[in-house]
């Protein structure tokens, strides 16, 4: 059992499309503190696994079911220590979920045709399950939250791994960009402003539901296929100017038309529960005129050629030339979010940046690219530089180039040594039963033990 993995495999069940309450529950296959493992929910994660292509059998049903019953131990547990997640917990999780499978699908509509019930009725059906996770994603911190792994385990832990254990390392790159954005048109900036203030008077009048308003006008892909919905919003998570008005509402209320960085925006508020709401919202960006983007490349050509010519270092570029925050005061290199490194596998920067992949294809190492075109975090178009710092070709590992690796497989080691420890600790004092066609599991753990002792 792949134990420090498991909190992924149970997020995987958690929020399967089609969820295990649509199956047949046959029987309880096993109880763990007072927990029922359904028969169901090893049916549910056994399809996932074919249904990925995987070859299954009995013995991947026996993984799932000791996957399953770590999950009850860790969430009897959690209760035994009295520990808690808010409703407010639950609802972000869900809706931070639902917003990237809903965008998977590519409307409410379709996601709702694929599981034949509603959004809000899904999510009710997963609510129980997500609170569990949540709770058993809690204890499981609590366990081995303060595991570290100093450098000399990080040597021991490889020089000790068999020659054919040592993993293969595929290629990496790294990279950084300088971004340029158009200034803000004045006429586009009052046609925007125009489009959302008759927007507001078709929703205020009762001309058009907010709902479907949100999904034909609004700017934004985070909320505008669930209605314009932001559930459990805690100050400091949005921009400065759309706190300000959302947290001062009256339930129901609709604010005037406001402007932030994004563009023009307007609020209704749903629910407050002290200081965290829940909002609709819809965001009019300001469109860029041609004339004004160019501008923004011609820029980048300059940077480009002094940086070429040697004029100007990449990382002094950045610093003083980038509108990008988030990379401009790092030498204009981009952070892994996955590793917090600055490396990147491509088949990874392909998922966060498929265009990319296709930026840098033909550049070498220490190379600049032309110019190209991009959309940000915001909607909005702005032309850019790629700078290819490095590529690694492909290699087993090794300490000098792969040391933040290897030390995180070190520090993994050690969490299945500490959770194994705990799980047959608390096997010992803990009710546990498993049906009889179980019980010839090779379960990893004395589940089995702790079984016949009930």
């Amino acid at each position: 059992m792949k134990l420090v993995k498991q909190i992924l495999v149970f997020a995987i069940l958690v929020f399967s499309f089609k969820s295990y309450s649509q199956q047949v529950i046959d029987r309880v296959v096993s109880v763990v503190g007072g927990n029922i493992v359904l028969e169901s929910e090893i049916d549910a994660q056994y399809n996932q696994y074919l249904g990925m292509g995987y070859k299954a059998g009995q013995a991947t049903r026996c993984t799932i079911l000791e996957d399953i019953m770590y999950q009850k131990l860790l969430i009897a547990q959690a209760a035994h220590d009295s520990l808690k997640v808010t409703e407010s917990q639950v609802d972000q999780e869900i809706e931070r979920k639902m917003q990237y499978y809903i965008k998977q699908f590519g409307s409410v509509e379709k996601f709702e045709a694929y599981n034949g019930k509603s959004v809000e009725a899904f999510k009710a059906d997963i609510r129980e399950k997500q609170k569990e996770y949540l709770l058993s994603q809690q204890m499981q911190g609590k366990i081995t939250g303060e595991l570290t792994v100093s450098p000399t385990e990080v040597y021991s832990y490889f020089n000790g791994l068999n020659a054919d254990s040592v993993p293969y390392i595929n290629s990496e790159i790294e990279i950084g960009q300088i971004i340029r954005k158009p200034e803000v048109n004045q006429e586009l900036k009052q046609y925007a402003r125009q489009k959302i203030e008759d927007v507001r008077k078709k929703v205020v009048s009762g001309e058009m539901s907010f709902c479907a308003a949100a999904g034909s006008y609004s700017d934004d892909p985070g909320s505008k296929m669930t209605c314009g919905l932001y559930k459990a919003i805690q100050r400091g998570q949005f921009v400065p100017e759309f706190e300000a008005v959302a947290f001062h509402l009256k339930p129901n209320e609709i604010s005037d038309v406001f402007e932030t960085e994004y563009g023009y925006h307007f609020v209704q508020l749903i629910e407050r529960r002290g200081d965290e709401i829940d909002v609709r919202h819809i965001l009019v960006a300001v469109p860029n005129a041609p004339a004004d983007l160019l501008k923004s490349k011609a820029t980048l050509d300059s940077v480009r050629k002094l940086i070429i010519v040697d004029s100007i270092k990449f990382c002094e570029a950045a610093a003083k030339y980038s509108q990008d925050k988030d990379t401009k005061n790092a030498c204009g290199l981009m952070v892994n979010p996955q590793s917090g490194t600055t490396l990147f596998e491509m088949d990874m920067l392909g998922q966060i940046d498929p265009a990319l992949v296709f930026t840098i294809d033909n550049l070498k190492p220490g190379d600049i690219s032309e110019p190209v075109l991009m959309q940000g975090r915001d909607s909005k178009q702005a032309y850019r530089i790629i700078y290819l710092k490095r590529r690694t070709a492909p290699h087993k590992a090794n300490l000098k180039e792969d040391f933040p690796k290897i030390q995180e497989a070190a520090l993994a080691q050690k969490q299945q040594k500490v959770i194994r420890e705990w799980v047959n600790r608390k096997l010992t004092t803990t009710y546990v039963s498993i049906v009889d066609d179980y019980m010839s599991c090779k379960f990893e753990n004395n589940w089995s033990k702790a079984a016949t002792k009930k």
